[in-house]
């Protein structure tokens, strides 16, 4: 496993992280024994950033989280989200109070008494530009409750928002070979406010593992069933908001260039891991087979040779339907 730098932080994240939503809710069942061994296959697999939130599994994920922190003695970096619990979720929400209430029940569910990075989870637009929205947060670090804040993001122009404000540490977005626009603008400029990005969704909810046909299907609670039009959350967040028809059409052309020793999922993972400014890939897991394959693609030999046929793949079937809409 090789490592990067996260933001200013002095921390070393495992260029490979695990992203923790499939061991909460929402993508079919998951039993407490698979989540655990997800958590520690990773763990001893070098992976040491975990990123959860308190909506998913309604704490079920965090509580796993926190289970793992307590049984090591190794530094694990653990980032968490809030805001989604708001019912409805609107700007307004956004404030202190609410905020709080959030973070003291993450911090019982992770079992700390600090979180290291607390994200706003995919908060309405209008809340990334405002100022207030920051000073709220460095309240809650000063007050000891979070060492470091960040943002997650379904668009980059709300990325762009947030990347203005200085306290800033990371910014979590949808990037993988079906989502590239974040690449185009965002990455730079982040790079140049030494802002870490955290890149989710890197499968496009499994469609690039190449083990999908249009005869797959999905349980009833699972978000590649129920939120296929975007009726729970926004669509972008299930299959990359590509077309699965058009997903599988694009994976089949990809497959035609994926490299001896590699598999589809390899690939999806090291095109992500030869941006620079990536700080950290989340592919999740449901099960400790699963978690081993999301670990391969850090050691494998890179692939800039390949990256213009590939990204020739997004612009040819993926971009016209994609690349406007986040």
């Amino acid at each position: 496993m090789k490592y990067r730098d996260f933001s200013d932080t002095g921390w070393k994240t495992s260029e490979i992280g695990l992203g923790c939503w499939a061991i909460g809710s929402e993508w079919g069942e998951v039993s407490p024994k698979d989540a655990r061994e997800v958590l520690k296959t990773s763990l001893d697999n070098g992976v040491n950033f975990f990123d959860t939130a308190d909506v998913y599994g309604d704490g079920r994920s965090e509580k796993f989280v926190g289970e793992l922190i307590n049984s090591t003695s190794e530094k694990i970096f653990v980032a968490t989200k809030s805001g989604r619990r708001l019912n409805p979720h609107t700007p307004e929400g956004y404030n202190f109070k609410n905020i709080e209430k959030f973070i003291d029940r993450s911090l019982i569910n992770l079992r700390v008494d600090c979180i290291d990075l607390l994200q706003l989870h995919c908060p309405p637009g209008e809340i990334c530009p405002k100022k207030e929205t920051y000073e709220m947060m460095d309240e809650f670090v000063k007050l000891g409750k979070i060492a470091n804040y960040g943002v997650s993001v379904e668009k980059v122009s709300e990325a762009m928002d947030a990347i203005q404000f200085p306290n800033v540490k990371s910014i979590q977005i949808i990037f993988n070979i079906f989502r590239q626009k974040p690449a185009e603008i965002f990455f730079k400029e982040a790079a140049k406010r030494d802002v870490g990005i955290i890149a989710r969704v890197p499968l496009a909810s499994g469609l690039l593992t190449g083990k999908m046909n249009l005869k797959s299907k999905f349980p009833s609670n699972d978000h590649r069933n129920y939120n296929i039009n975007g009726d729970a959350f926004d669509v972008g967040e299930t299959f990359s908001g590509v077309s699965f028809k058009k997903g599988l059409e694009a994976v089949e052309r990809l497959k035609s260039l994926i490299p001896d020793n590699y598999s589809l999922a390899d690939l999806a993972l090291k095109w992500i891991l030869m941006h620079d400014e990536v700080s950290v890939v989340i592919p999740g897991a449901k099960n400790k087979s699963q978690a081993l394959m999301n670990l391969k693609a850090s050691d494998l030999k890179e692939i800039s040779s390949l990256l213009p046929a590939i990204n020739a793949v997004y612009d040819d079937l993926i971009k016209a339907d994609i690349h406007s809409r986040w």
